[in-house]
């Protein structure tokens, strides 16, 4: 799609961009506002712009690739081996291999029809608000134009579906990489450690890198079609870009109304089957977690993807699509930047691909690099991850934003330059890893807070609620404070516009979250199949360990979901 509108989206004609606000002397003439290299004039930057947007994303959707190729090196079914890898050949039985593949195949089939009944209710609702958004965009100020409804209900249906495709495939990944993490569990020792860890990183990387790319190539085709269609153009028509982008926030609206169905839903059904599961089996049956006589425990496992797999990855994709829609709505509205042409305005997006880049790059610090060898090496590994992430987008958001952005633009009555945006950016960045951090320490078993609520259990039920409710209350505090700054920060930098970067900065490191938070399911699903299976204990001692570190990633990735959709809020 994009292809086929770069003849609408032709860089605008060689033009002076409008001279600021005069300030209270203000001699006549007032000198142009002077473009940044990479912006000169608007023509130079167009096929810059796109080329790095389009390079990322497939390399990002290539890089996903590379990590299921990985992944499917171990194979799942009896009688296969696969080279390198323990298939449980050794020291387990015929029978433990099949009921392994048989709770395998059970948990795919559950994961396929939750799927398939949340879905039919999805496509429903997009039907019918998508008729809803038509009718309403259409009534525009200058009367009923269709148009726009059609370009902006269009813009809702790409974003709900590519939400909708997105889960859907983490989905699928997740509880094809489950069964494969218990196979890497059974080796002994580091080798055991490493294989397990990198088997389920590399799931989430899956998931991490293919939804970032597709959310993005989407976007820009989105942009590129819509744009061939709403008559107009930038270079000549003042208020083109801004109703071009006022259709395409249609996709940000898709996505999160699927994440709604995929948080909420998906988390209702996470829980009641992962309560069902205990009270059949613990309370009523006095069996294990995850035993075999429990056929709930299918459905437990199952609701493990949905909430944290499905959910999560649709979450974070409505946010990142509001975050970025945002930016371009609030950049559509200063005069500089569309005169610097489409480089400046798609600044948000290209940032995402750098983003995309870095965050395949640093992985292989926690795969290859500095890779798990024993069981307090996983918390370590993950942190690391996130923050040499962040690090290194930090030093690569300024040449980007020095190449694309005019040297000054007014936005919002600020006046801000590349550095302004860069500062935005990299508070997102900073303030993301805080929340990161300070959920990762109100959450992991290495740290007071929840060795606390494990001992006010001794007293009985009553002090474990009110304990963890008040630990709850207090663990939000300084992410609330962060996110209070960030957006101070931001706002007095660059308007609504630095609002709307610092929310993709909290974003900026999507590929990298996403694989972190994935990694939690697979772990979990690995640990109730080791259990179902009736594998040696070893196996089980690793997977408990990796998903304990699991349910802390889960949680990071729920903070930096909660944090930028506040910035994102606000700049909408």
């Amino acid at each position: 799609l994009s292809l086929c509108a770069v003849p609408a989206l032709a860089a605008p004609k060689s033009k002076s961009p409008p001279a600021p606000s005069p300030s209270p002397p203000a001699p006549p003439p007032v000198p142009a506002v002077e473009p940044s290299a990479g912006s000169a004039a608007g023509a130079s930057t167009f096929g810059p712009a796109v080329g790095i947007i389009v390079a990322g994303g497939v390399f990002g959707l290539l890089f996903a690739l590379f990590q299921l190729y990985h992944v499917a090196k171990i194979e799942v079914e009896p009688g296969k081996r696969a080279e390198g890898y323990s298939n449980m050949e050794d020291g387990s039985d015929t029978n433990s291999k099949l009921k392994l593949y048989e709770v395998y195949l059970a948990i795919q089939d559950g994961a396929k029809a939750f799927l398939a009944a949340e879905y039919v209710l999805c496509g429903i609702f997009v039907v019918v608000f998508g008729a809803i958004v038509f009718v309403l965009t259409s009534n525009t100020p200058d009367g009923f134009n269709m148009l726009i409804g059609g370009c902006t209900a269009a813009s809702f249906v790409v974003g709900a579906l590519t939400s909708i495709v997105s889960g859907y495939a983490g989905m699928m990944v997740a509880v094809y990489s489950n069964a494969r993490t218990t196979i890497a569990a059974e080796g002994e020792n580091e080798a055991g450690w490493s294989a397990s860890f990198n088997t389920a990183f590399r799931a989430g990387g899956v998931m991490g890198f293919s939804l970032t790319s597709l959310a993005m190539l989407v976007l820009l085709g989105l942009i590129g079609a819509l744009a061939s269609i709403i008559p107009g153009s930038l270079s000549e028509d003042e208020d083109f870009a801004k109703v071009l982008f006022e259709c395409v926030a249609g996709y940000g609206l898709g996505g999160s109304c699927i994440a709604m169905f995929g948080r909420v839903g998906g988390g209702i059904y996470t829980k009641a089957a992962d309560v069902g599961a205990d009270l059949a089996g613990k309370v009523v049956s006095g069996i294990p977690e995850d035993d075999p006589r429990n056929p709930a425990t299918i459905a437990d496992n199952v609701g493990d993807n949905v909430g944290d797999v499905a959910g999560m990855g649709s979450d974070l994709f409505g946010s990142y699509a509001e975050s970025t829609c945002a930016a371009l709505i609030v950049a559509a509205s200063s005069a500089e930047m569309v005169a610097a042409g489409w480089g400046a305005i798609l600044f948000p997006v290209c940032f995402s691909s750098f983003g995309i880049v870095v965050c395949a790059l640093a992985s292989f610090l926690a795969t290859d690099i500095s890779p798990v060898k024993k069981e307090t090496d996983v918390e370590t590994v993950l942190k690391v991850q996130l923050a040499v992430t962040a690090l290194l987008m930090t030093g690569c958001t300024y040449p980007l934003a020095y190449f694309l952005l005019p040297a000054q633009f007014t936005i919002g009555g600020v006046l801000a330059t590349p550095f302004s945006a860069w500062i935005c950016i990299t508070a997102g960045l900073i303030g993301g890893c805080v929340v990161g951090f300070i959920t990762e320490y109100y959450t992991s078993h290495s740290y007071t807070p929840v060795r606390e609520v494990a001992q006010s259990c001794e007293t009985g039920a009553a002090t474990n609620i009110i304990y963890g409710l008040a630990l709850g209350y207090k663990s939000a505090v300084i992410p609330i404070g962060v996110i209070a700054i960030v957006t101070f920060i931001s706002f007095t930098y660059a308007a609504m516009y630095g609002v709307a970067l610092g929310a993709l900065g909290f974003l900026g490191t999507l590929a990298t979250c996403l694989s972190i938070d994935v990694y939690g399911p697979v772990c979990d699903n690995a640990g109730g199949i080791a259990e179902m299976a009736e594998l040696p204990a070893h196996v089980r001692d690793k997977t408990d360990a990796l998903d304990a570190a699991g349910n802390t990633t889960a949680a990071i990735g729920k903070g930096f979901a909660i944090g930028s959709a506040g910035l994102v809020s606000l700049a909408l």
